[in-house]
């Protein structure tokens, strides 16, 4: 949590410098320092609404005295007409803020509600659906947040809380049992308590895993339903089960009635599209 902190606090001082730089004149220029006012945030689409608290940091980072009055928290559906919140305070804050506000929340809104839509296509089987790394640079904490607050799974945050053997990883140490065998001897050399996923290409590599032991849950890289159906058969409980690439809205209950335990969906992060809403005087 207190790199989350972290993160989240050098983001936010990050997109206030980008956005700000030297000073917003045109704020500036045409708007008394004396002047106070409130604003609305204004729901224009359908969707579940994410980044209330990052958007509540934003308004106190820049401007402590600026008073938060939320309506509609992180996880609610929202319509258009809906206000999800009042800000108050001086008119100067509000203009600096608005657009970095809206940045956040219209992603993180839609992320979240690209998530739930995937998630309740799962309704009725024990699969959840899982983030993956393809996330928009410095903006991995929040986008992995809004999956969490629409319903789905966080599968790592980064390459540092799990271990995740892929297949290059395979091909470049030599193959499925060198591979494994140096991922539990290195956690056991520094002391680190990390789950092991490995990914495989096909059922030899499948069954090289089966024989060889040592990981906490196997992905099934690119399988067909029939193949992934055959690969939850083979594993039998054993070990955790995911399913990753290429699958896509209209092919994902399909492969959660194969009876994996997680599908990995990177469209989730790197293809949503922002929820519309903006930031009014009232």
């Amino acid at each position: 949590m207190e790199k989350e902190r972290e993160l989240i606090d050098r983001l936010i001082d990050l997109s206030f410098a980008e956005d700000i730089g030297d000073g917003d004149h045109t704020t500036l220029s045409c708007i008394p320092a004396t002047a106070m006012g409130k604003s609305k945030l204004l729901i224009k689409e359908e969707g579940i609404l994410a980044g209330v608290e990052i958007a509540k940091e934003v308004f106190h980072r820049f401007d402590p005295e600026l008073k938060v009055t939320v309506y509609m928290e992180d996880g609610t559906p929202v319509k258009p007409g809906d206000v999800a919140m009042v800000v108050e305070g001086k008119v100067q804050s509000l203009l600096q803020t608005e657009r970095l506000m809206l940045n956040i929340m219209q992603r993180m809104s839609g992320i979240a509600t690209m998530t739930h839509k995937y998630q309740s296509r799962l309704e009725g089987t024990h699969t959840h659906v899982l983030d993956t790394r393809k996330t928009t640079p410095g903006m991995r904490i929040l986008e992995k947040m809004a999956v969490k607050i629409g319903g789905g799974m966080n599968h790592r945050i980064g390459l540092f809380d799990m271990i995740l053997l892929k297949d290059n990883h395979v091909d470049f140490a030599g193959g499925i049992d060198k591979a494994i065998t140096r991922a539990k001897e290195y956690c056991k050399a520094k002391g680190k308590n990390l789950k092991i996923e490995i990914e495989v290409r096909n059922f030899d590599e499948l069954q090289q895993v089966l024989d060889l032991g040592g990981v906490d849950r196997i992905m099934f890289d690119n399988f067909t339903p029939e193949m992934t159906r055959k690969a939850v058969q083979m594993v039998n409980g054993r070990f955790e089960t995911e399913s990753s690439g290429g699958i896509t809205f209209d092919t994902l209950r399909e492969y959660a009635e194969c009876g994996v335990d997680y599908i990995s969906v990177g469209a989730l992060t790197h293809s949503v599209k922002g929820l519309d809403m903006s930031f009014k005087a009232c």
